[in-house]
């Protein structure tokens, strides 16, 4: 019996690695990218209202292009369309690095998330189909874990090479994770089956793909103004477009994504649960640069060394997630996770401060880490466990628009919330030294015109920082960070919330979802995905 283990796990370990390093691509190549773009937007003289704009470009089109990308898998095939997306992120990043100007690379961003798109959903769909059900607990609990370790490394190695050579070799990093797993692919990975499909559902992956951009539209917008044009525009089209998407999958014979998904109590919270722990991972980071390059005065290098104390211990902590929810089920690992987030929050929440020890942000970001992979280790097989087969492209896909809404959305909410914090707090630190408001106004006009600003970007001004007329706006950032923390730390304890009251309903949803007749705008019911030939 071990002798048969060892060859299953020898032949599933390459495939997990080969999907596991696609999908780590699109989180490393964003990251570093925003970690580093101060030094990009001085090199290509980027101007300040495109900033945000060339640090969000391809995270924009993989939350808006998901959804598309797993029907297109579905239909003409997984594995041909994630090594589609690996040959196309490639080149997209090669040409980055020749990039003339900031209108070329900005081309270059948006190229390189259409490729990615088809590096979200795909792995984990093709996870479904390749590995044994019984498997498939640790085998996501395996791919999270290789996820952590390359988060955690590469920020720190990006960062050291930025330094030693220029920025151009950011864009060296996708390409040779590109290669890794396009030969592992090509060699290991099995093709899922194909689903015959009537016609793809064009609309409905246009409406979802509309009602995506202009909801983070509409938050960036919102940061100068919730009552001007500028945000109410986009805001009733976000509206208007996700309510003619839920309209339309409710009445078309072949959904982009069937509403019926939506009746598993258990798959509406596992999707929250993503959209939660994306939206803090994503939110923190914009915190940790605003926060650690001012007030902290620490280099981009420095930044990236801080995820990778624990990486190692994550990756364990993840692989025996995954194997507890073979034992036992997924939500108690859902909730615990949710709940290490909160605590990371709440734990910066209580200890930020102009001195804060860089053990205690180190700390943060360890349990961030932490309660986001246990998390979506749970998340991924609450909801590959719903999809039927044939489906597993758009259902895997539903999951990862929901996260790269969050993902997306994180930094605007967090900088949104920081600029309306930032301005209680210094507005008080003035009163209590007898300063009009206009003249504190004055005074912190250009650190607050930089809170709108992206991920990556200068942020404040140390010197300004440090003269402001008598003001501690070190202390009233770190007091606006903390209230901050403290008001997002509130949604992961909601959604725990949810999923421990869910409890026991996943099995009885998924046997409903499974049953239920076959008729219009259904999805064709069936037996779990059969074992890969391979396996």
């Amino acid at each position: 019996m071990p002798a048969v283990r060892s060859r299953s796990d020898a032949k599933t370990t390459p495939i997990i690695l080969a999907l596991a390093i696609a999908f780590t691509i699109t989180v490393v190549d964003p990251l570093v990218l925003n970690l580093n773009l101060p030094a990009v937007s001085r090199a290509l003289h980027v101007p300040a209202q495109v900033v945000g704009v060339l640090g969000g470009a391809a995270t924009l089109v993989m939350a808006a292009a998901v959804l598309a990308a797993g029907n297109l898998g579905d239909a003409f095939g997984l594995k041909r369309l994630l090594r589609s997306g690996l040959v196309v992120v490639m080149i997209a990043n090669l040409l980055s690095m020749l990039s003339p100007g900031w209108g070329f690379l900005l081309v270059m961003r948006l190229l390189d998330g259409l490729g990615m798109t088809a590096l979200l959903g795909v792995p984990l769909a093709l996870l479904k189909t390749s590995v044994p059900e019984e498997k498939r607990p640790a085998a996501i609990g395996a791919f999270m874990a290789v996820e952590m370790v390359l988060c955690g490394l590469t920020p720190a190695l990006t960062g050291w090479a930025v330094a030693a050579v220029g920025w151009r070799v950011l864009f060296l990093v996708a390409p040779l994770l590109c290669v890794a797993s396009l030969w592992l692919t090509s060699r290991y990975v099995p093709e899922a089956p194909v689903q015959q499909r009537g016609r793809l559902d064009v609309a409905g992956v246009i409406l979802v793909g509309v009602a995506l951009l202009a909801l983070v539209i509409e938050l960036t917008a919102a940061q100068n103004g919730i009552s001007r044009p500028q945000t109410v525009l986009p805001m009733a089209i976000s509206v208007v477009a996700a309510v003619l998407f839920v309209h339309h999958e409710r009445r078309t014979p072949e959904p982009a994504l069937d509403p019926a998904l939506f009746g598993s109590r258990a798959f509406s919270v596992a999707l929250a649960a993503t959209l939660t722990l994306n939206f803090l991972a994503a939110g923190l980071g914009i915190a940790l640069g605003q926060f650690g390059s001012v007030v902290l005065a620490l280099s981009p290098e420095s930044i990236g060394l801080l995820y990778l104390p624990g990486t190692l211990l994550i990756a364990g902590a993840v692989i025996l997630a995954g194997r507890l929810i073979g034992k036992y089920s997924p939500t108690p690992v859902m909730v615990t996770g949710l709940a290490v987030l909160a605590v990371s929050g709440l734990l910066m929440a209580g200890t930020v401060s102009p001195t804060m020890a860089l053990w205690l942000l180190v700390a943060a970001i360890w349990l961030c880490n932490l309660g986001s992979l246990v998390t979506s280790t749970a998340v991924s097989e609450t909801v590959l466990s719903e999809a039927p087969p044939g489906h597993s492209g758009s259902v895997a896909s539903a999951q990862l628009a929901f996260g790269m809404t969050g993902y997306a959305l994180g930094p605007t909410v967090y900088l949104l919330l920081m600029r309306i914090f930032f301005r209680q707090e210094w507005l008080a630190d003035a009163e209590s030294r007898g300063l009009s408001a206009t003249e504190a106004e004055q005074t912190v006009d250009a650190v607050r015109s930089s809170l709108a600003l992206s991920p990556g970007s200068g942020g404040f001004d140390p010197n300004l920082i440090r003269h402001a007329s008598g003001l501690h706006l070190g202390q009233d950032f770190a007091d606006a960070l903390r209230l901050t923390m403290l008001t997002v730390s509130i949604l992961p304890l909601v959604v725990a919330v949810a999923a421990f009251l869910v409890r026991g309903n996943t099995s009885r949803s998924r046997r409903g979802l499974h049953r239920r007749p076959r008729g219009r705008g259904s999805i064709p019911s069936g037996p779990s995905a059969p074992d890969s030939p391979h396996c």
